[in-house]
C-alpha cells in the first residue's frame, strides 16, 4: 500500500512539474511576442505573476532587466540587472546589460567601471571591449580608447564596428592614420552610416 502511496505522489509530481514548465514556457513565449512587435509593457507585464512566484529567478531578473532597457525605463533595468548579477555573480550578460544602460543613461564612467571588472574576468570579451571603446571615447580618453581598440583589431582586423570606434578616436586627435582606417571601413562596408556621414 504504501509503495503505491509513493508512485502516486511521484507520478504527480513529475505531472505538476511538466504543466508548471509548460507554464512558465508559454509565458515566455508570450513575452518574446510581444517584444517582437515592440510591445515592451505587455511582455513586462506577461512575467509578471511568473515573477511574483520566482522573484529569486535568474533568468527571469535577466529578461526584466532586458526589457525595461528596450522600454527605456532605465532605472527599473538596473534594479533587475543587479539582481540578476547577484543572483549569478560568474555571469556576464547582467553586467553588459548594465553597461549597456549606462551608455544609454550618458553614465559613462560607471560603463566604463563595469567594464574594466567584467573585462577583469573575460580580457577579450567582444561587447565588454566595445562599450568599453564606447564610454573612453565620451570622456574624450581617446589615447586609452586606442590601446583598447588596437588590443581587439590583433585578433578581429577586419571587425567594422572596432574599426569605427578607431576612425572616431583618430578624427578627435588629428591622427595621420584616419584616412586608412576610413577607407578600410569602406572596402569592408561600403554602405556604412559613419563613413558616408563623413564623406
Amino acid at each position: 500500500m504504501m509503495k503505491h502511496i509513493v508512485l502516486l505522489l511521484l507520478s504527480l509530481s513529475v505531472l505538476f512539474a511538466s504543466e508548471e514548465f509548460e507554464g512558465i514556457k508559454k509565458d515566455y513565449f508570450k513575452s518574446y511576442d510581444y517584444e517582437q512587435v515592440g510591445k515592451y509593457k505587455e511582455a513586462i507585464k506577461t512575467l509578471s505573476p511568473l515573477y511574483k512566484k520566482y522573484p529569486k529567478g535568474y533568468t527571469l531578473n535577466l529578461r526584466l532587466g532586458w526589457l525595461f532597457y528596450l522600454e527605456k525605463n532605465y532605472n527599473d533595468a538596473i534594479k533587475y540587472y543587479k539582481k540578476a548579477s547577484l543572483i549569478n555573480t560568474y555571469a556576464l550578460d547582467p553586467k553588459l546589460g548594465l553597461i549597456r544602460v549606462y551608455l544609454a543613461t550618458y553614465s559613462y564612467e560607471e560603463a566604463q567601471n563595469v567594464s574594466t571588472e567584467l573585462l577583469k574576468i573575460d580580457y577579450y570579451n567582444y561587447y565588454a571591449n566595445l562599450y568599453m571603446c564606447k564610454a573612453l571615447i565620451a570622456q574624450k580618453k581617446y589615447e586609452i580608447a586606442i590601446e583598447v581598440i588596437n588590443k581587439m583589431l590583433t585578433i578581429y582586423p577586419t571587425d567594422v564596428l572596432f574599426l569605427e570606434q578607431l576612425l572616431i578616436s583618430y578624427k578627435a586627435t588629428k591622427n595621420s592614420l584616419y584616412q586608412n582606417v576610413y577607407e578600410s571601413i569602406l572596402i569592408l562596408d561600403p554602405n556604412n552610416v559613419l563613413v558616408r556621414s563623413a564623406l
